[in-house]
């Protein structure tokens, strides 16, 4: 018996020591864990963010890091491939009026060699080519006669048109070539003077054009502020921004535009400040259509959501994170604009209210699973304070969720848009333009390349022939453009 007690009290001691040592093998393994959950949940966003591409989210195509099959959010039309019944095509037409007949006489009879000087034609057959003059620049000189009178033994000299102050200058016409070839085709300045001298001949400096370019941007500031006006009184307005370098300084282009007229404007912030300074979303009182950025929502202004980003983040939680309910979603939305396209196309001004009312409560349901499949994370160990970080669904769902209104805006009113491809397209030759120059080498030419190419934009839009306003610009007489309609 007391051997068994004595073996009782032996085991007890071990195991209160192996009890001790577990305790504080726990002790130095708790932060390990703590370690591997937090590194676990990094390479988690790592590879979420490494499947992040063009097609699920808000990257350019152009920062795609790996080959992918082209996935677009595109549906089949049903309609064969190339040129579409009732397009107008690009056929050359034969000209009314030629500069330059040449006449193609017969001699004599092909077959049995009869003269046939003296014979009347029967038929004419015309052809055309469409050729460039051997001299391409006229050089025009201006002389002033100067008389003296014999009465009062004065001089009086005739005086030259306005402009005229130089011995030799170039015409507005020719300056307008060399101010759209850098402002429009985003040619460089060594190489569109190099041009100029190709295919016109006289030589122009990179200094006479960059005048050129400064001088047409003092004339066309009364244009812009004409522009501007015409976008605050509008209906609907798009507003999108992006990076770009000035004098190797990051900087931001804004740009604000409608089908028919666009405003670029360049300043060193990204936020309220700058759209404040630029003066146009503090006076709109219309719909802006953006993609969210959260400066835009501090004005008064209605919102609408560019569903086009909403559908690529969707295409991100539902094949990456495999979740259904966002996959559903992007159906829902396509099936709204579809019906919203048909009822346009039917001559309707809104949808009918049951429709709506239908779509509102789908919509609000698959956001309901979306909540459920996306609970929030426990509090952590540690009791940070402030918001805890949420996962890419979690942030969608407040969006959809808060913005609801924004979401749908495009449901409500027939002229707000799906998207805001609008200004998306505004801005895209911007970033071609970084890529062939790198940079604006100062504040001045930003400010001269935005001025210009807003006018130039808005130009092309209404149909405007560019080198005729260009060269009335340059010329002191800029064109005013027609002020868009409120929608």
């Amino acid at each position: 018996m007391q051997d068994e007690l004595q073996r009782l009290q032996e085991d007890n001691r071990r195991l209160s020591q192996e009890n001790t040592a577990l305790r504080a093998l726990v002790a130095e393994l708790l932060p390990l864990k703590e370690q591997v959950e937090s590194l676990s949940q990094r390479l988690k966003e790592l590879e979420n963010q490494k499947a992040k591409d063009s097609h699920n989210s808000h990257l350019p195509p152009s920062s795609d890091r790996f080959h992918r099959q082209p996935k677009s959010l595109r549906k089949r039309s049903g309609k064969k491939a190339g040129g579409q019944e009732g397009h107008e095509g690009n056929t050359l037409h034969l000209s009314a009026n030629p500069d330059e007949v040449i006449v193609h006489g017969v001699q004599v009879c092909q077959h049995c060699q009869q003269d046939l000087d003296t014979v009347a034609a029967v038929q004419i057959e015309r052809r055309q080519v469409i050729d460039l003059p051997p001299k391409r620049v006229v050089v025009i000189e201006h002389q002033a006669i100067s008389k003296w009178c014999p009465h009062c033994q004065q001089m009086s000299t005739a005086p030259f048109p306005q402009g005229l102050t130089a011995p030799v200058q170039y015409s507005p016409a020719f300056g307008a070539v060399g101010v759209y070839l850098v402002q429009q085709q985003l040619i460089p300045y060594e190489r569109a003077c190099e041009v100029l001298h190709d295919l016109l001949g006289p030589s122009m400096s990179v200094a006479t054009l960059h005048e050129l370019v400064q001088r047409c941007a003092r004339e066309l500031e009364p244009v812009e502020e004409q522009i501007k006006e015409s976008l605050i009184n509008s209906g609907v307005l798009h507003h999108d921004e992006t990076g770009l370098y000035v004098a190797r300084q990051r900087w931001w282009m804004h740009s604000s535009c409608t089908e028919q007229l666009t405003h670029y404007a360049v300043h060193r912030k990204r936020g309220k400040e700058a759209m404040d300074a630029i003066g146009i979303l503090p006076q709109f009182h219309g719909v802006s259509v953006h993609d969210g950025w959260r400066s835009y929502w501090q004005y008064a202004c209605a919102h609408a959501l560019c569903n086009v980003h909403l559908l690529r983040d969707l295409t991100f939680v539902e094949e990456v994170l495999q979740q259904d309910w966002a996959a559903e979603m992007k159906a829902l939305l396509l099936e709204i604009k579809a019906g919203v396209q048909e009822a346009r196309q039917a001559g309707l001004s809104r949808l009918e209210q049951g429709q709506r009312d239908q779509w509102r409560a789908r919509y609000r349901r698959l956001l309901q699973e979306g909540v459920a499949a996306n609970s929030p994370d426990p509090p952590s160990s540690h009791g940070k304070k402030g918001r805890r970080k949420q996962n890419a669904a979690q942030n969608l769902l407040d969006r959809l969720l808060n913005d609801e209104e924004a979401v749908l805006a495009f449901s409500e009113n027939f002229a707000v848009p799906f998207d805001n491809s609008q200004a998306e397209r505004d801005l895209r030759m911007v970033k071609v333009q970084q890529k062939i120059s790198g940079c604006f080498r100062s504040s001045a030419g930003a400010q001269a390349f935005c001025r210009i190419r807003g006018y130039l934009s808005s130009l092309r839009k209404q149909g405007l022939h560019l080198l005729t306003a260009l060269e009335q610009a340059l010329a002191g007489h800029p064109l005013f453009l027609p002020l868009s309609q409120p929608e």
